[in-house]
């Protein structure tokens, strides 16, 4: 069902995360033709480090089937795990079987393909270039790529072997730091998540980082307390976060797509940042060595190790020489980095801060072109950025696709 074998479809999904899975799921329920191409929750299975935990609520890290039926906790509670809606992280490895799971129920087919080139192909839709040489002929194309291609670099690091320095997302297992002087850069989630592991692990991690303070976020109300009314009113929760921002964010995002593009820009850049999660305070407090309010002036191979030069606020230098650096800085979304996107198709794409401009519908300005998630979040919003915009984005994009004919 929903599968076509011959060298033309109506439909080509590349990604297989869960915005990719989750819209086959519905284009599935409903008999389309359509065929997706990726490997199930590669980026959670073997580019998240090896025993984090998820920011997002439990409530909040579902993927989406037509009639949510397969939620988180529904996986859970089969399988005899902990569970709770808030307040009890999710465990990486529990959100990665639960996808795999979802993929083998509501989309069993599922191509672990990867597609080398995307081109347009005229009045007749587009055409997908495998890296086995195959072809595929597709009137509509949805990129659903998640953040993979987006890792991002302070300028600073770039150019020095990855014998001694890396992003978070090159390391799945961290065993290997054991006994070893490691710098983590960065002051967010992913910073903050690698440099406990790696304490975990037996590594001698030092957090580095511009900011004078870590901000980690506020813990949710102890399980089975129920807030009053006026604190609900005041501080609402919703599948991004909480509070009144997150909230219009989560539930809005449609009116945030008319909003002024400079506005959309900036809540895009400053809200839902990369604070750190409240579960991994503890984690870090007295196991793990700060270098806090320094900028990194100067990064350089030494022998088999690395030296940075750090600048403090009152103007103070000083070395630190490790075995390694790992930049938990986060990814930024860039059409660019998408490799397959052919440099004549890119051309055509509109975009604003190297993101397409997309329709009510994810459409971008090419016919029949969609995207969704990280490269969506310009136009709708931080939701598209998490896991749990994965519903809003399958209705919307299902919505489309049907119209269309």
């Amino acid at each position: 069902m929903g599968v076509s074998s011959s060298s033309s479809t109506d439909i080509a999904i590349i990604g297989a995360g869960p915005y990719g899975l989750s819209l086959a799921a519905h284009l599935r329920a409903l008999g389309c033709d359509f065929r997706i191409f990726g490997d199930p929750m590669v980026m959670w299975r073997n580019r998240m480090p090896k025993g984090m935990r998820l920011k997002s609520e439990g409530f909040a890290s579902s993927l989406y089937d037509p009639g949510e039926t397969f939620t988180l906790a529904r996986y859970c509670a089969d399988n005899e795990l902990p569970y709770a809606d808030v307040g009890l992280p999710v465990p990486l490895d529990t959100f990665t079987q639960y996808g795999l799971e979802f993929q083998r129920r509501f989309v069993p087919n599922v191509e672990n393909r990867t597609v080398a080139a995307l081109r347009g192909d005229g009045t007749r839709g587009f055409t997908l270039t495998f890296d086995d040489g195959a072809v595929l002929g597709a009137r509509r194309v949805v990129v659903a790529v998640g953040i993979g291609y987006f890792a991002w670099l302070p300028p600073v690091l770039e150019g020095i072997s990855p014998a001694l320095v890396t992003h978070s997302s090159d390391h799945h297992a961290l065993d290997h730091f054991a006994d070893r002087e490691v710098a983590v850069i960065g002051a967010g989630a992913s910073a903050i998540d690698v440099a406990a592991l790696l304490h975990g692990v037996g590594a001698r991690p030092t957090l580095v980082a511009r900011t004078d303070q870590l901000h980690f976020q506020d813990p949710p109300p102890p399980l089975g307390e129920a807030r009053p009314l006026t604190t609900r009113l005041r501080w609402p929760v919703s599948g991004i976060g909480n509070g009144w921002k997150s909230y219009l964010c989560a539930e809005l995002p449609l009116l945030f797509r008319t909003m002024p593009e400079s506005f959309r820009l900036k809540v895009v850049r400053t809200h839902l940042g990369p604070a750190p999660c409240w579960f991994t305070k503890d984690e870090i407090n007295g196991h793990v060595a700060l270098r806090l309010g320094v900028s990194i002036d100067k990064v350089e191979p030494n022998g088999d190790q690395v030296r940075l030069h750090l600048t403090g606020p009152d103007g103070m230098q000083e070395q630190l020489q490790v075995d390694h650096v790992i930049a938990g800085t986060g990814y930024r979304a860039n059409l660019k980095r998408v490799p397959f996107i052919s440099s004549e198709l890119l051309k055509q794409i509109a975009s604003v801060a190297e993101t397409p401009v997309l329709s009510s519908r994810f459409e971008s300005s090419v016919p029949g072109l969609f995207f969704v998630g990280a490269l969506s979040a310009n136009t709708f919003g931080p939701l598209t950025r998490f896991a749990f915009g994965a519903g809003y984005a399958a209705q919307r994009v299902t919505n489309r696709l049907q119209t269309a004919g």
